[in-house]
């Protein structure tokens, strides 16, 4: 038997394509399936217009009551909505009557008239819930079967891209016969969560190629829906990275000469770096000057700021730079975001600028912009987040505000600093009657570091970094540790 290359047509819904693993096989049979108003039109919409042409024009029905004009009212307030192509190369046909007449044969008669006079590449009917739903009502079951059995038949030999868009439960995937019979199957879903709406995706199955499997989350936006495909971090990739990790002798500067010296020579390239301390300790500044120093040596940066604009959050010549369009910045003011959302977003902007550095200020705030749902398991999400990004040879900072507790000595308050490859502490401590600022690098994975504590100083949006400290254990107290004795 010859070999078949289906050809796979772009949607161009942003996410989409990578999430079929390519796009839509042409001529395939395709069910657009979920709960009312997750979204089911919108991205038979947005298909459509995206695909349909002077040479692959498309034909939608619709069988609700409504006029296609008051529906497409609603969809050209998309931008994806192009009113040159509609009766050019899209033509909408409503069937309300023919499906009142309670004449299945003339709902399928109709159908087919108008496929043979357009002769359409792509075929579109929504919703067809109603249809089977009363066909049941009217004529039972069986008379249900037969009707999709032909209707199947014909759209299998139109030599076209068809969709049926309709209200269903996940639960009848698994018994419904046109789940049975089409080649591929989309399930829109929303939920509703701790009052944040969330809303996902899942591709049941695509015949005869290798889609991404789970539930993928998804924004309706201005631009239509844009689809977060799900970051899984596969084992061989990880391996892969941390060989190529370990073996890479390059080092990343810091902006800071002396605390590269802590580091034992720079941060190696690659690495994912948590900075931890309480409220103005100067978190902030050291992740400001390692965005500068990557700029001043040909390192592009990207930031995400979560809990404030970055023109309030950065240092006044590292704003300039961003003005001028040298370090990028997401937009973090969308609440209830998902992990691969925000993982979707970074990707897409360090891919375009070419970054080497990424600055995510801070995950405190970032778990506050995270949909409930996905706070559950934060610790899960830097992990993808880290391994994604860190996969692409992009070096992180993170940071994180730690309570001001002086009795006891913490890392993370998320249980998270094992995730990372290295780790630095900003603390305050108390001497003369002062508190002083000390930073410490605590760990680099397969690396050599200075143990030392050392005093720093934050200076004109600089910091400076002074001796290390020699015989102090203490927190709170400046007074000396008394030295154990045969007299104590």
């Amino acid at each position: 038997m010859p070999d078949v290359n289906i050809r796979r047509l772009k949607t161009e819904v942003p996410g989409l394509d990578s999430v079929l693993g390519g796009g839509l096989p042409e001529f395939s049979f395709n069910l657009i399936a979920g709960t009312l108003g997750s979204g089911k039109t919108t991205l038979a919409h947005q298909v459509m217009f995206a695909l349909a042409n002077q040479d692959n024009r498309a034909l939608f029905f619709t069988v609700l009551g409504e006029p296609a004009l008051k529906m497409l009212r609603y969809q050209q307030q998309f931008s994806f909505f192009d009113i040159n192509k509609i009766d050019d190369s899209i033509r909408f046909v409503n069937l309300s009557e023919e499906l009142l007449s309670k004449d299945f044969d003339h709902v399928l008669s109709r159908i087919a008239e108008q496929v043979r006079e357009y002769t359409p590449r792509l075929v579109f009917i929504d919703s067809f819930r109603p249809v089977m739903q009363l066909a049941i009502l009217e004529q039972g079951v069986s008379v249900l079967h037969q009707f999709l059995h032909q209707l199947v038949i014909q759209m299998t030999s139109w030599q076209a891209t068809t969709f049926l868009i309709g209200e269903y439960p996940l639960s009848e995937s698994e018994s419904s016969p046109l789940c049975t019979v089409a080649d591929g199957v989309l399930w829109l879903s929303q939920s509703l969560h701790r009052d944040s709406m969330v809303r996902k995706l899942q591709i049941i199955k695509m015949r005869g190629q290798a889609h991404s499997p789970g539930l993928h989350t998804f924004r309706i936006c201005n631009e239509g829906i844009t689809v977060f495909p799900r970051a899984i971090i596969k084992q061989s990739k990880l391996i892969e990275s941390a060989i190529k990790i370990s073996t890479s002798k390059k080092r990343i500067a810091m902006g800071i000469p002396d605390l590269d010296e802590m580091l034992g020579g720079g941060l190696p390239a690659g690495y994912s770096l948590l900075v931890t301390g309480p409220s103005g300790s100067g978190k902030t500044i050291l992740a400001s000057k390692f965005l500068s120093e990557g700029i001043h040596r040909g390192e592009p940066g990207v930031i995400a700021a979560f809990e404030k604009s970055p023109g309030r959050l950065l240092s006044s010549k590292l704003n300039v730079l961003v003005r001028e369009g040298k370090v990028g910045v997401i937009d973090t003011s969308v609440m209830d975001l998902s992990i691969d959302e925000i993982i979707y977003n970074l990707i897409g902007i360090i891919k375009r600028m070419q970054a080497k550095r990424l600055v995510i200020d801070s995950l405190s705030g970032f778990e506050l912009a995270l949909a409930p749902e996905f706070r559950d398991d934060f610790r899960g999400a830097i992990y993808r987040l880290t391994g994604e990004l860190t996969g692409m040879g992009v070096t992180i900072l993170m940071t994180t505000e730690l309570e001001d507790r002086y009795t006891d000595l913490r890392f993370s308050p998320f249980n998270s600093s094992f995730i990372t490859d290295a780790l630095i502490v900003q603390r305050y401590i108390q001497i003369a009657g002062q508190f002083k600022r000390v930073l410490s690098v605590v760990k680099i994975r397969g690396s050599q570091h200075s143990k030392d504590i050392r005093l720093f100083e934050i200076n004109n949006e600089d910091i400076v970094i002074g001796e290390a400290l020699s015989g102090y254990d203490g927190i709170m107290s400046d007074r000396p540790r008394r030295r154990s004795g045969k007299n104590d």
